[in-house]
């Protein structure tokens, strides 16, 4: 009868862990859901379904997070958000 033996290698692996951020979409008086949607399909890539889902939390929650991702990609999007009128933050 022969023995079969199992090593187990342990390995160190280095992952680069990138922080995540976030784009806060906040509620204001001024803009229409209509607007709201345009742009977060326009600005965030958002489906049609996405987009009107968002701006209805917006609307009854006061906020609502639109994008996450890595800072230097969310920037200019926000930027475009707040050109647009709308009230969006980076977190």
């Amino acid at each position: 009868m022969s023995t079969i033996e199992k090593i187990q290698e342990e390995l160190d692996v280095l992952i680069q862990e990138t922080k995540k951020h976030e784009i806060i979409l906040h509620n204001d008086d001024v803009n229409t859901f209509d607007h709201v949607i345009d742009s977060l399909v326009a600005v965030c890539d958002h489906t049609l379904e996405q987009a009107e889902q968002c701006s209805v939390l917006v609307h009854y929650k006061g906020k609502c997070t639109v994008k996450t991702g890595a800072y230097k990609e969310l920037e200019p999007r926000c930027s475009k958000l707040l050109q647009l009128g709308l009230s969006a933050e980076i977190v």
